[in-house]
């Protein structure tokens, strides 16, 4: 079904795609500034959704061992490794530092506090000599100068780069591509509003991996047929959590009513920038954009490209109308001008 009825406005995708049951747009919220890369996020997607192992494959991209969203590959967590940029102080997940160093008494005084109580801030209870070390920072641990490369001993971290991780997925478009071009109605649009592939209708045409503007939608190799994230959609329908968001341990992936996430993560950049990260920023998240907002946005600490997202997504069959209309019209002036050389070839 195209959606070009609609595509230069607002638009609840369900309704439009004939749902009237009156059920809640849902989606993702990702939030990158909390993301430690653990993938669990892609352990729990090929687990729940049986999705075949994508083989080891090193791509010499850091730890990024699966590079991009495939057909095997539903959720990609990305490793972006870059210097720091100018002015970054502190990790957003980090502690504001106190600027204070501790001394040799005052790590003995921790020691004594641990030893007592068995306990230490941000330490298992009973390990008075770790406490010690904490406290006492690398000049006390004997390092020359400031210690390893890039590290400070203070609650800042790092000072020579910083990872970018990012878990990346299908955004399930509000205006969807590869529903206007996809021949069989194998793609179809959710009470939800989420966009699944039905794969026992698919006939591998391939024209939606081309129109997605993102690049998600992919071909099983041996297979054909095209795959990509449905949601969980078996989980919405039972009304339980995506596997993803449920195994996130951070909470990076957020997962609710769509008008909420929007509103949770305007706060979240809100905070970020005044704890001093003032590159934080939403993206997919406007419902006036080239495809009408995401069904799953993020909240990214650098451009989009970075990430490899596109900067200005726009929906690419947005011109069909206007060119099956040309077209028709054009048919219709060559059988004119063939049947008036016809008559005229007659007479």
């Amino acid at each position: 079904m195209i959606e070009a009825n609609s595509l230069y406005g607002p638009l609840d995708p369900a309704p439009d795609a004939g749902w009237t049951d009156g059920q809640t747009r849902m989606g993702f919220f990702t939030d990158t500034s909390v993301c430690i890369g653990c993938k669990a996020c892609e352990v729990a997607c090929k687990e729940w959704n049986d999705v075949p192992a994508s083989g080891f494959d090193l791509l010499g991209m850091s730890y990024d061992n699966t590079g991009a969203l495939t057909a095997n590959s539903w959720r990609h967590v990305a490793f972006i490794e870059q210097p720091l940029p100018a002015g970054h102080r502190t990790p957003p997940f980090a502690a504001e530092p106190t600027g204070e160093t501790a001394s040799p008494a005052s790590a003995a005084a921790a020691a004594d506090t641990a030893e007592n109580t068995g306990t230490a801030p941000g330490l298992p209870p009973g390990q008075p000599a770790a406490a010690a070390r904490m406290a006492a920072g690398p000049e006390f641990l004997g390092m020359p100068g400031d210690g390893p490369p890039g590290r400070t001993g203070s609650a800042e971290g790092r000072t020579d780069f910083r990872w970018l991780m990012m878990s990346d997925v299908c955004k399930h478009c509000t205006h969807a591509a590869c529903l206007d071009v996809c021949p069989t109605g194998s793609l179809f649009r959710t009470e939800f509003g989420t966009v699944v592939v039905q794969e026992d209708i698919c006939n591998g045409c391939g024209y939606c991996i081309s129109a997605c503007p993102y690049g998600v939608i992919d071909q099983r190799k041996g297979d054909g047929r095209a795959w990509k994230c449905t949601l969980c959609y078996d989980r919405l329908g039972a009304g339980k959590t995506p596997a993803c968001a449920q195994a996130c341990p951070t909470e990076s992936i957020q997962y609710g009513r769509l008008d909420e996430l929007r509103e949770r993560a305007a706060a979240r950049v809100a905070q970020l920038h005044q704890r001093g990260v003032p590159e934080a920023r939403l993206y997919g998240h406007d419902p006036t954009d080239g495809v009408g907002g995401d069904g799953a946005f993020f909240l990214l600490l650098d451009e989009p490209e970075v990430y490899g997202l596109p900067p200005d997504p726009v929906v690419t069959s947005r011109d069909l109308p206007k060119m099956w209309k040309r077209a028709g019209l054009a048919a219709l002036a060559m059988a004119a001008a063939a049947v008036a050389a016809f008559v005229g070839g007659s007479s």
